[in-house]
């Protein structure tokens, strides 16, 4: 994407990612939920939901092989396939390669998997944070996207594979951007410590942190925002709705994939009504909370129907008040960590 595609008709804000080339929508889709996420998506309604992204404006999507056993990149790619190629931004991810499994079993709906997607068949996610594993990683994903390039390529999730990832995977990334493969690369995972030590001790352009910077958690306040700020690294904020219980505080909201404490959906209520007093939608203000920090480039909304995306796309052109930012700054976060 070039600075002439912020003059593309509709298109929201632009802000670029670190000192790469790339330049971001402020709101970013987000393509787990078309990966199946929790229960099946149609396949009109996967691409309803990247439609009306793009009518909305949003030209940065991203996507990964985990999301849905790489359902969510084969819509994806499908989906934008006839579009102008240099006017969007596309981001996967590295780290877990799909491989043959066991055999499927019989047809019908599919139930979630272990990892919450609701696919079936005889495919199998292995981390794999090797050099040989992200050249082979991103190769399946471009053939899943059927497209030429990604913009964007993040480790993901390597938790458990911190040492190998730092030292095999990242120095892959490295090559494949200044081979010019990949135009920025990063890390994106649900913690702030990691990604922290990924700011301050390489040279990614960009972060994606899920989770750690809402209106409930604002734990990577504490080490990643400021030292993306000190080294010109920029972060996409994800999981904004702490994967449910933000957008409906109701009793049956998830929270980090699971079922809510009674206690944090009270404490989502009470932001809520706060939210409320201010004429301002919790989920609005949920949106727009980590764009308040400069670091912050984009905001992932993820949808699964045409009707959330737009939705999300609505709420953010509503005026929000400083006295309401004031207002849920002083409020407690989870002290969940």
């Amino acid at each position: 994407m070039s600075p002439a595609s912020s003059l593309v008709p509709g298109a929201l804000p632009l802000r670029r990612l670190g000192r790469s080339p790339v330049l971001v929508t402020e709101l970013s889709f987000g393509g787990a939920a078309i990966g199946n996420l929790f229960s099946e998506v149609s396949e009109d309604d996967a691409r309803a939901a990247v439609d009306e992204a793009w009518a909305g404006g949003i030209r940065a999507f991203d996507t990964a092989p985990h999301y849905g056993l790489g359902l969510s990149e084969r819509r994806l790619g499908a989906a934008l396939r006839e579009r102008p190629r240099d006017q969007y931004v596309i981001s996967t991810k590295v780290g877990r390669l799909l491989e043959a499994g066991p055999p499927a079993g019989p047809g019908g709906h599919a139930p979630p998997d272990a990892e919450g997607f609701a696919v079936s068949g005889d495919v199998v996610r292995r981390f794999d944070f090797s050099a040989d594993g992200v050249r082979r990683s991103l190769a399946a994903s471009l053939e899943r996207l059927g497209l030429d390039r990604v913009d964007i390529a993040l480790i993901h999730d390597p938790d458990d594979h911190g040492e190998q990832a730092f030292r095999e995977a990242y120095p892959a990334l490295e090559r494949l951007r200044a081979e010019g493969v990949v135009r920025a690369i990063g890390a994106g995972m649900n913690q702030s410590r990691m990604l922290t030590r990924f700011v301050r001790d390489t040279d990614v352009d960009v972060v994606l942190v899920a989770g750690r910077y809402t209106l409930l958690d604002r734990s990577a306040a504490d080490d990643l925002l400021p030292a993306a700020a000190d080294r010109g690294v920029s972060v996409i904020a994800g999981g904004v709705f702490n994967s449910g219980v933000l957008a409906r505080p109701s009793a049956g909201a998830t929270y980090e994939y699971t079922a809510a404490p009674d206690s944090l959906i009270s404490r989502a209520r009470a932001l809520e009504s706060a939210c409320a007093a201010f004429g301002v939608p919790l989920r609005a203000a949920a949106a727009r909370y980590p764009l308040t920090c400069p670091a912050v480039a984009s905001v992932l909304i993820g949808a699964r129907s045409a009707a959330e995306i737009a939705d999300a796309i609505r709420l953010r052109a509503l005026d929000i008040p400083d006295r309401l930012w004031e207002v849920l700054a002083s409020a407690p976060e989870t002290g969940i960590a």
